[in-house]
Formats: structure tokens, sequence, C-alpha cells
């Protein structure tokens, strides 16, 4: 990964061992070694540029593909030159801030199923997230650079995203309820506005392990950062949780200071 400053791309020597990517999987390895899930991280350090990334493969969503689904619808509506209409509003509403699923599954036909869904996404930049065979949007699987991809996409300029699309996902993701603002809400230290984000959280039938992920901003040392974190083969949502907010708060102290040198 890179760092971006004002004066341009800092030479390639900080990128690998030396660079982000490296002080994050140096910062995570005492966790590594002792947690017996898997997990993956991308960070970025939006007032830097600073973006690190640890841990490969990809990952069942869970339910942080609802904030792709209303990307899709989003990016849809712009197509057609209009607003989303009082319904797809209110079951955005409560797909988002309350992850349900009912909404959800009514949002991914709005958008044309796993088709629709894989288009709208790729439009945004995303390369390695792809649905289930069977359809199901919570078998949707992804990568933690994916996800910081899509974060972009809402929370960045540049974005295929209108200003006004983009502040829509924003402000529901501010608005998450309490039993489930946990996460990389963890990464937060009290400098900027409360995090914004979507959680993602189901057992895998054939093992009963855990899914548990999170995505979105908080800020640290006064400073936004976009952060992805996705796990699996959890023993338990509880256990789950722990490890997400660990690794959260791990790589956004590790962009930040990063940033700072």
């Amino acid at each position: 990964m890179e760092q971006v400053n004002d004066d341009g791309p800092v030479p390639p020597a900080l990128s690998g061992a030396d660079g982000p990517d490296g002080a994050l999987a140096d910062a995570l390895a005492p966790l590594a070694t002792r947690s017996t899930a898997n997990f993956s991280v991308a960070v970025l350090n939006t007032g830097s540029g600073v973006t690190g990334a640890h841990g490969g493969g990809s990952y069942a969503t869970a339910s942080v593909v609802k904030v792709g689904i209303l990307a899709a619808l989003l990016l849809g509506a712009q197509d057609e030159g209009r607003r989303l209409t009082a319904q797809e509003r209110a079951y955005a509403t409560v797909m988002i801030e309350k992850s349900d699923n009912d909404a959800a599954t009514a949002l991914w036909g709005t958008i044309g199923g796993p088709n629709g869904f894989e288009t709208a996404l790729g439009r945004l930049g995303l390369t390695d997230t792809h649905t289930d065979d069977s359809g199901r949007w919570g078998l949707t699987r992804t990568t933690a650079s994916d996800q910081l991809t899509l974060l972009r996409a809402v929370f960045l300029d540049g974005s295929p995203l209108s200003a006004r699309s983009q502040a829509y996902p924003r402000t529901l993701m501010g608005r998450v309820i309490d039993g489930q603002a946990w996460g990389i809400s963890s990464a937060a230290d009290g400098t900027g506005p409360g995090a914004r984000l979507k959680n993602g959280w189901m057992p895998r039938d054939a093992t009963g392990l855990w899914v548990v992920n999170s995505i979105g901003e908080v800020t640290a040392n006064g400073r936004p950062h976009l952060i992805a974190v996705l796990s699996e083969g959890n023993a338990d949502q509880e256990g789950g949780v722990a490890l997400v907010e660990e690794v959260a708060r791990t790589a956004v102290a590790t962009a930040a200071a990063y940033a700072s040198r």
C-alpha cells in the first residue's frame, strides 16, 4: 500500500515490509497467534491517505452487505433520475439502523438480485465481492479491501454516488441502534463525531462457528478513519465481537501512528 501526501506518493521504499501493511502485520501478530478465528482488516486514514491491509482471503458478509445493497439502490435511482420512494426509504432505514432482514430481502429484489448487486458494486470499484450460488445476500463473499473500496465510495469525494446519495447511508450508519453499535466503534477515541458503521453476524450452519464483521468510519487523533474488519471461525458471537474490536483498535492506532511519522 502507498502513503499519499500533499507532494504526491511517497517513495516505493515505504511500501512492503516497512510500510503500513508491515506495521499492521507486526501490530496484529500477537492477536493472530492467539486467535483461533481468522480475520482480515483494511484501514484508511483519510487525512493523510495512509492505507494498510492485513489478512487475505474472502469472508461471508452477513449483514455488512446491507451497505452495498443500499449503495446499489441509490446508484440505480440516480440512473433513473429519481429519489428513493417512501417505501424504499422505509426499508433502507430499518435495514441499516436495525439490520432488518426482511427489508434487505425486499431491496435485494428491487436492485435486481445477485446480478444487479454485482453490477452496481463493480461500478463502485469492487472486484472481489461475489454473491452465493443460492442468491442469498448474507452469504455474499467479500474481502476487507473490497469493503474499504465500498466505504470510499460512500464517504469520499470522486465517487460514482452523488453527494446526496453518499449522505444518506452515512446518516443511517450514524443511527445504528445501541445494541448493534459495537465493533469498529471501539477504535474511536472521542476526538470527533460518533462512529458511523454497519455490523454483520451469523453462525454458519455447517460448523456452528460465527461470522462477525464490522465496517464504517471512526475518528482517532482527530482524524477520520475508514475501516473494515471481517472475521470467521469464532466460537460464539461474543468472542467474535471482542476479536473484531481488538483488531479495529489496533489497526486504527497503527494507521494513526504511521500517519504522524
